[in-house]
């Protein structure tokens, strides 16, 4: 019997239908790859097993019996575990890595007696030992790397007695040593007969440590596979569907000079080096999964982790130390994570829009609000922003208008090169498009623009020329003309990129002749 079986789930969100009629199961001691592309209704299935979100109808079968889960400690009770991929939501950043480790005993009060220091650290190192990882147990967690607390993560789940445990990503942020002592556990685990949910965009990884597949698309399952039984390319074909038509690229003149020139730049938080280089006018996309090093190298060319290598704008050798080094040197960013990174949430429209040039609207060290308000004006009809007054705070905005403030912050200052990390992240599709035509513009107007997204979509309608990112490095490079989504996927999960081209051109003349 199926340990988990979910039949014709549904999940709406206002008009939205997210989940259709879902059918899935996993059976013990199984490892099952849930796979689709953005989009697709991966999360939210997850987020209603894991008891985040509730489902709209359909039933939930969990060893035989039939739930609903409200909370995330309903799913908990009934033997069910998640390893998020944004790990730090799921841990308390201030507490040691021995107290995580060993947080349920905290929370559940499964120890009436106050449990001693000494017996908490010996908890918490065998539950490591488990998964095969070593950690300083007074370290606290803020200072741990990604990949030490996935793996505090994997050891809670198992502590917790889980009978099924959900795997989003897990090898994103791990090495390859790291994630072949992930696999051993797992291979463990399912001897163990633990069922497991794996999803992952790297399709070797799907081959390895997968017994079966399920592949969703627009809200619906569209295929299950036993592992092997069919090819990488057909399993990217699925989830794409139908072969979808490049939508709306104009071929675009650029400049010959170059913009932005780097060579030998070491990314710290991946441990690999790249070169890259982006002409005026141009609009480079970088294309990759998530995991496969996108931010951390749009971090490092912008100076914000100390990445160490050569900088060239405009001809112009540049030291690039820190942000402030790569905003004087001509270079602007605009960060995947808005809310962290790019914006002030609690201060208004006008404020945010001052910021990257606030010395152009002070004199004697007060500033010009008249001054500052004017520009934001000039700016919110410029940049179609939906705010009832300059004076608004960005709090109050959708996420669409907050990324039109990101972005426009920054064109108070001449610079040459702007670097986009997902600009499109969680914003509805008519912002999509003004991002997009922003975005154009910028680059008509001479400025060198790099574009780091997992939507490769997006790229082939935007890019001149994009570059596929996997684990930290450069792997695959090709013109507008050239990009197709099975190639672009194709690199991305590590497969032969070349000879996807060369199977997609036979395959035309094929159709040709």
């Amino acid at each position: 019997m199926s340990y988990l079986q979910v039949q014709q789930l549904t999940k709406s969100f206002g008009p939205v239908n997210v989940l259709k009629q879902v059918d899935f199961s996993v059976e013990p001691g199984e490892v099952h790859a849930l796979l689709g592309v953005n989009g697709a209704g991966k999360s939210t299935l997850v987020k209603i097993l894991s008891g985040d979100y509730e489902k709209d109808g359909g039933t939930i079968l969990v060893n035989g019996e039939d739930v609903h889960f409200t909370a995330p400690a309903d799913s908990q009770r009934k033997g069910i575990a998640i390893v998020v991929q944004e790990v730090d939501t799921a841990l308390i950043q201030n507490l040691s890595v021995a107290e995580n480790v060993t947080l349920d005993i905290t929370v559940e009060g499964k120890n009436l007696k106050p449990i001693s220091w000494r017996k908490r650290k010996q908890l918490a190192e065998e539950r490591l030992e488990k998964v095969q990882t070593q950690i300083p147990l007074n370290r606290l967690v803020e200072d741990c790397s990604l990949s030490e607390k996935q793996m505090i993560l994997l050891a809670r789940a198992i502590a917790s007695n889980a009978k099924l445990i959900i795997f989003d990503e897990p090898t994103a942020p791990l090495s390859e040593n790291e994630t072949a002592k992930l696999f051993h556990v797992i291979s463990e685990l399912k001897k163990q007969g633990i069922a497991m949910i794996y999803i992952s965009h790297r399709m070797n990884e799907i081959h390895q440590i997968a017994d079966r597949m399920t592949i969703m698309r627009d809200g619906k399952v569209v295929a299950v596979h036993q592992s092997g039984a069919v090819s990488t390319e057909e399993i990217i074909q699925t989830m794409l569907g139908r072969q979808l038509h490049k939508a709306d690229y104009q071929q675009r003149g650029f400049s010959s000079k170059i913009a932005l020139e780097v060579k030998g730049l070491e990314v710290p938080e991946t441990n690999k080096t790249i070169d890259l280089s982006v002409r005026s006018g141009e609009i480079l996309g970088i294309a990759g999964l998530v995991g496969a090093g996108k931010s951390e190298t749009a971090n490092a060319l912008f100076g914000a982790s100390g990445a160490k290598g050569d900088w060239s704008v405009k001809g112009k050798k540049q030291t690039i130390k820190n942000p402030r080094h790569a905003v004087k040197a001509g270079i602007s960013f605009i960060p995947e994570e808005r809310r962290k990174s790019g914006i002030l949430i609690d201060f208004s429209v006008q404020e945010n829009l001052s910021l990257p040039a606030l010395e152009s609207y002070t004199r004697a060290g007060w500033i010009s609000r008249s001054k500052e308000k004017t520009t934001a004006l000039d700016q919110i009809k410029e940049l179609g922003i939906v705010a009832s007054s300059p004076k608004a705070l960005l709090k109050h905005l959708s996420g669409g208008n907050q990324q039109k403030v990101s972005i426009g912050k920054w064109l108070n200052r001449d610079s040459d090169v702007f670097i986009f990390d997902e600009p499109t992240k969680g914003i509805d599709v008519g912002a999509k498009n003004d991002v997009f035509r922003l975005i154009t513009s910028l680059a008509d107007q001479g400025k060198g623009i790099i574009y780091f997204t997992s939507e490769f979509d997006e790229l082939l309608q935007i890019a001149d020329r994009i570059l596929v990112m996997a684990d930290g490095e450069i792997v695959d490079e090709v013109t507008n003309q050239e990009a197709t989504q099975e190639r672009l996927m194709t690199a991305a999960t590590g497969g032969n990129a070349d000879e996807t081209a060369q199977y997609q051109r036979l395959s035309a003349a094929g159709h040709h002749q």
